[in-house]
């Protein structure tokens, strides 16, 4: 498809679900091709109905390979599946380094599934504006599940919890996970817990403990987080899991907490985009206006300091 496709064309065949036109717009989404965002503009109106999974956990606890189990359980049920794999972004590149489109090959050909690997750039924790673009192309495709891995290092995989409708928390026993997962705050944001590679001896010893940590009873709206356990290499635990996620959209869609999230997802895009232009616009001024130039030199030399600087420049935009 040629860069100077009209936009009405682009939407009709994303809204078709055309995985060539929907990764060429994604592409120049991100190198910032004239024309592009006003496809998406137009895709935004059409997208909200697809059911975000969040997937995230601390390296090494199996996300990407659950995250195949499950796009592999939902095509046996003729869903149509998006994935949007946030790796840690390489130092040199800045592109992704792990690559999930590699690890989740055999889907490749199956024109029901979407698979895109981003870099996570230190943005948002974990995530990026090209998340959330992604995410809105993929829902307008018609993708019913779309699972969103975060790359989960530290406590960036936990603001995962204002872009998606429900959270899995993935840990594995023998990583010291526990202990991580109070550390990291994952126990207040998970809408199921998942403790994969339970073939471990200590797997009982997690989720005990996670059972345990967790509030007894159900949440304001109305569901009580579960604790399940899997092993995404066997494939163990994957049907149990698929029919959690299940009846947690239909508690969200049974009363307000689907609006609810929708709309805390909406208004975490709004203020990555918002963040993400400020930080444009201040890295111009300080990259051409001689002031701004004097200012970096005065926070070097000492003459001045990072808090009044930061509050003049904010006065300036503002």
């Amino acid at each position: 498809m040629k860069r100077n496709t009209p936009v009405a064309v682009v939407v009709k065949r994303i809204l078709a679900g055309d995985i060539q036109a929907a990764a060429r717009l994604l592409r120049d989404l991100d190198d910032g091709v004239p024309g592009a965002s006003a496809v998406l503009k137009k895709l935004y109106a059409r997208s909200g109905r697809g059911h975000v999974v969040g997937i995230t956990g601390p390296p090494g606890s199996g996300k990407s390979t659950l995250a195949d189990r499950l796009v592999e359980a939902a095509r046996k049920e003729g869903r149509s599946v998006g994935v949007v794999a946030v790796d840690p972004s390489s130092h040199i590149s800045g592109g992704a380094v792990l690559g999930d489109r590699i690890r989740m090959q055999r889907h490749a050909v199956d024109r029901k599934v979407f698979i895109r690997s981003l870099a996570a750039r230190g943005s948002l924790g974990g995530l990026s504006r090209s998340v959330f673009d992604t995410v809105t192309v993929m829902d307008a495709m018609g993708k019913e599940l779309i699972l969103l891995e975060t790359a989960g290092v530290g406590q960036d995989g936990v603001k995962v919890a204002g872009a998606a409708h429900t959270v899995l928390v993935v840990l594995a026993p023998g990583m010291g996970d526990d202990i991580q997962a109070l550390k990291a705050g994952v126990l207040e944001i998970g809408d199921i817990y998942v403790v994969n590679k339970c073939g471990r001896e200590d797997c009982a010893e997690l989720v005990r403990g996670l059972r345990l940590a967790l509030d007894a009873g159900k949440r304001e709206d109305g569901w009580e987080r579960q604790v399940l356990k899997t092993d995404a290499l066997s494939g163990r635990g994957i049907n149990e899991l698929m029919d959690a996620i299940e009846r947690h959209r239909q508690v969200l869609c049974g009363s307000r907490a689907w609006a609810h999230r929708s709309q805390a997802m909406a208004k975490t895009a709004f203020l990555e985009l918002l963040e993400a232009g400020i930080r444009e616009l201040i890295s111009e001024k300080l990259g051409r206006e001689k002031t701004w130039l004097k200012l970096l030199d005065d926070l070097a030399g000492r003459r001045t300091d990072p808090y009044s600087a930061a509050r003049r420049m904010l006065r300036d935009i503002i």
